[in-house]
């Protein structure tokens, strides 16, 4: 997964209800129940053998390496109680309350005689309902990292370049490249 992908993922884990799984065994065994109990395809999402999954079952493995451990236990956060996570993001989304913040490179379109070179800017700001629910829409069926990056772009034309529609009118489309870092908040 991408960037924005993260950290979306990353800024659902606040408003989940309980604490997932923490031993390897359980974290393997919720894993097997999102993939119908099938061991070659936790294996193939994890990197893993299926041999080693097994062995994660029985208990004979306890201690995966850290990098194995690291795609465990972010599988298992990006899958931990997706209905409450919806109902946040719903909630969050409707009321303007994703707050993204980021270091990236935007440039834009516009008028002739504007400074629309792409340069490193710092962001916070929220975003537009309609663009936090295409966001968060988007990002749950799958969508690749460049089309996240285009709905964040549009969202921070509308509410950071041009105020809601107060400036910026002949503003056209503003690109969102070279993220550095970007996180969000979900205050919903």
């Amino acid at each position: 997964m991408g960037k924005i992908g993260d950290g979306l993922d990353q800024a659902a884990q606040h408003v989940l209800t309980r604490k997932p799984p923490q031993s390897t065994k359980a974290r393997i065994r919720f894993l097997m129940s999102k993939h119908q109990g099938r061991t070659r395809a936790v294996a193939a999402v994890l990197g893993v053998s299926q041999r080693t999954v097994e062995r994660y079952l029985k208990g004979d493995r306890k201690h995966p390496p850290r990098a194995v451990n690291a795609r465990i236990d972010a599988e298992v956060r990006r899958l931990w109680q997706p209905q409450v996570r919806r109902r946040a993001e719903q909630r969050a989304a409707a009321a303007g309350a994703v707050v993204v913040e980021t270091r990236a490179r935007f440039g834009f379109s516009s008028a002739a005689g504007s400074t629309d070179d792409p340069r490193m800017r710092r962001i916070t700001q929220p975003l537009p309902p309609s663009h936090a629910q295409e966001l968060f829409d988007a990002h749950h069926a799958g969508a690749p990292e460049r089309d996240l990056e285009r709905i964040v772009a549009a969202g921070l034309q509308q509410s950071y370049f041009q105020e809601g529609g107060t400036r910026a009118d002949d503003l056209d489309v503003v690109e969102l490249t070279d993220v550095d870092y970007i996180d969000f908040d979900i205050r919903g």
